[in-house]
């Protein structure tokens, strides 16, 4: 079953953008980013997309 994030199409905010900027610098996985942000892999990897980050796939 599918994770279901209270969060769901909320805003990204600043905090969020620097901590996904970070993590996705260090080489962290997707799951593992979406898991520390909160916020589903889809949205992770939309906003990382959005941004020009590239998010490992599988660690």
């Amino acid at each position: 079953m599918a994770e279901r994030f209270e969060r769901h199409r909320q805003p990204w905010t600043s905090d969020e953008l620097q901590k996904l900027h970070l993590l996705a610098g260090k080489g962290m996985a997707l799951k593992a980013i979406a898991k520390a942000l909160t916020r589903s892999e889809e949205s992770v990897k939309e906003r990382a997309k959005t941004d020009g980050l590239k998010i490992a796939k599988l660690r």
